[in-house]
């Protein structure tokens, strides 16, 4: 009923109201991705500023299917939990489940705002995120957050696109 809709806002607090420090975004991967499919010609979602808790049920996993069904899209909010970020990725990579998305046309978002998603990694850890980030995100050109680990991953994305764009001129 809505297929062109282009602008979604869900303004919601992320904290429940127990008080129990666990993020009230109840969306699964699963979820966000019937939500892609449904709304295909979204240029702007914003399901709520992404929180410091990490008990979020979505992973990067919904960030490709947001990707690839919603190729329009230019701004992204969402929360999606990073405790296993790079083996999420690696899933996502290598996972029979996702090799036909990897195949299909992907979204020109050029910058990716984490704001309070938290983010630790170590050296190799940082590359394979910059990898798998470019990945879902074959234009990004920018990746921040609060976190300082949000900074070194925007490096990595940054040198990884001028290495490929040196590939591409020959």
């Amino acid at each position: 009923m809505f297929r062109n809709l282009t602008r979604l806002d869900v303004w919601t607090d992320c904290r429940d109201t127990n008080g129990n420090d666990q993020c009230a975004f109840e969306l699964r991967d699963d979820d966000v991705a019937e939500l892609a499919m449904a709304l295909p010609r979204l240029k702007h979602i914003d399901l709520g500023h992404p929180c410091p808790e990490n008990t979020c049920a979505t992973t990067v996993a919904c960030l490709l299917s947001i990707s690839v069904h919603c190729v329009e899209v230019q701004t992204l909010a969402i929360h999606f939990n990073t405790t296993n970020i790079t083996d999420d990725l690696k899933n996502i990579s290598e996972g029979p489940r996702f090799q036909e998305l990897h195949s299909l046309p992907k979204c020109t978002l050029p910058r990716f705002k984490a704001y309070r998603t938290p983010l630790t990694l170590d050296e190799p850890g940082l590359d394979a995120v910059a990898n798998g980030m470019v990945n879902i995100f074959p234009s990004l050109k920018r990746c921040g957050g609060y976190y300082k680990a949000w900074g070194e991953l925007d490096k990595r994305i940054k040198k990884m696109q001028m290495l490929l764009a040196r590939r591409q001129r020959g």
